[in-house]
């Protein structure tokens, strides 16, 4: 996504939520929660599947995957802006900061934690 669609969506949501009247319960504690209740629910599209089932969802589960994952990003986006937080640049400086724990060369294919490789 590009950092103008991004924008774009920051001030349509906080624009909707202006017209309802709704920035006194968009808290970012209340929006916190908010999203964690929308990550519960995408995870029990997947509860008990196999990892081969995960990965190849029917239509209508899929659509309600894409539902539950716009719910997240939407509430992160309002949560980041309610304590602006630049979610683009801070996304970008995170992926060089995980590359530096993550080295390529050191951990291919493992899936320890940074702190778990050793020399």
């Amino acid at each position: 996504m590009s950092e103008d669609a991004f924008e774009l969506i920051k001030l349509k949501l906080r624009d909707f939520a202006e017209q309802r009247d709704w920035n006194q319960f968009h808290s970012p504690k209340n929006l916190a929660m908010a999203l964690n209740v929308e990550a519960a629910e995408l995870l029990e599209h997947f509860q008990w599947l196999t990892e081969q089932q995960s990965a190849s969802l029917d239509t209508d589960t899929l659509k309600e995957v894409a539902d539950e994952i716009a719910d997240i990003q939407v509430y992160l986006i309002r949560l980041a802006d309610k304590l602006d937080v630049d979610i683009v640049s801070t996304t970008l400086a995170k992926i060089d900061k995980n590359a530096e724990k993550y080295p390529a060369d050191k951990v291919r294919g493992q899936s320890k934690k940074y702190n778990k490789y050793t020399d």
